[in-house]
């Protein structure tokens, strides 16, 4: 994990990362969440900074870390280390809209969102909110 001490993440990575994470938990990366993403970073204003080309490495670091036996405590540490505090709400909004794209949610990411909820310290109140909308924005 050298290149992730030399190259941290930025807040923007972070949220790339988390809906990268959620769209590859089940192991099957689908069309609906990759344009999901790709809508997220291309539209809100917290991307308006974002360099685009880190994207990939962002992505291949997610990867490379499901891949060991603890990546995901990996990736929750590197979140926890260079997501402020005040977009944490925003991340499980964004995660939540990549596991809605596709119109069914698999087991293995309502684990995760799970898992996201609890590493961001999520209100119960706040997060069924923010479920109840991602579910909304894709009703078909």
């Amino acid at each position: 994990m050298n290149t992730q001490t030399a190259n941290p993440f930025t807040p923007q990575d972070c949220l790339v990362a988390l809906m990268v994470a959620v769209s590859a938990s089940d192991e099957n990366i689908r069309t609906a969440e990759l344009v999901k993403i790709q809508s997220a970073v291309n539209m809100l204003p917290v991307f308006a900074d974002y360099d685009i080309d880190r994207m990939n490495r962002t992505s291949q670091t997610v990867f490379d870390l499901f891949e060991q036996e603890d990546g995901l405590d990996a990736l929750f540490g590197l979140i926890r280390e260079d997501l402020p505090e005040r977009l944490f709400e925003t991340a499980y909004a964004l995660a939540c809209d990549v596991a809605a794209a596709d119109g069914s949610l698999a087991e293995l990411e309502l684990r995760l969102l799970e898992e996201i909820r609890y590493e961001l310290n999520i209100d119960r109140l706040h997060a069924a909110a923010i479920e109840r909308g991602a579910r909304a924005r894709h009703m078909v």
